[in-house]
């Protein structure tokens, strides 16, 4: 199987190995996420609050991946810095996984 994706992060891994977190989103989610007249700060409707409550329920959704720029669904994959290098990606990048299934030897 193949899945393509779009590269939306790359960060130093959190154990200070010498490799790099490359994050991936689905290309329809990112299409999905810049539509037209999109913000960088995710919705661009504006909401009141007639309590606290409701505020919590909204803020919390918004760090949860709703918004602030932020992807909800994710793939992460950890590459040492000379697949990195390699590869070249940066954020932006179009990239295609080929998910196949080990063959076993019926162990």
């Amino acid at each position: 199987m193949r899945k393509e994706y779009v590269v939306v992060r790359v960060d130093a891994a959190p154990d200070a190995s010498p490799s790099v977190i490359v994050s991936l989103s689905s290309k329809k989610e990112v299409q999905e996420k810049n539509g037209p007249l999109s913000s960088p700060f995710g919705k661009t409707n504006v909401m009141g609050f007639s309590n606290m409550n409701d505020m919590a329920k909204e803020l919390n959704k918004m760090m949860s991946g709703g918004g602030l720029g932020m992807m909800g669904n994710t793939t992460s994959i950890k590459l040492d810095m000379i697949e990195y290098k390699k590869l070249g990606l940066s954020v932006g990048d179009k990239v295609f996984l080929d998910l196949t299934k080990a063959e076993s030897s019926g162990v």
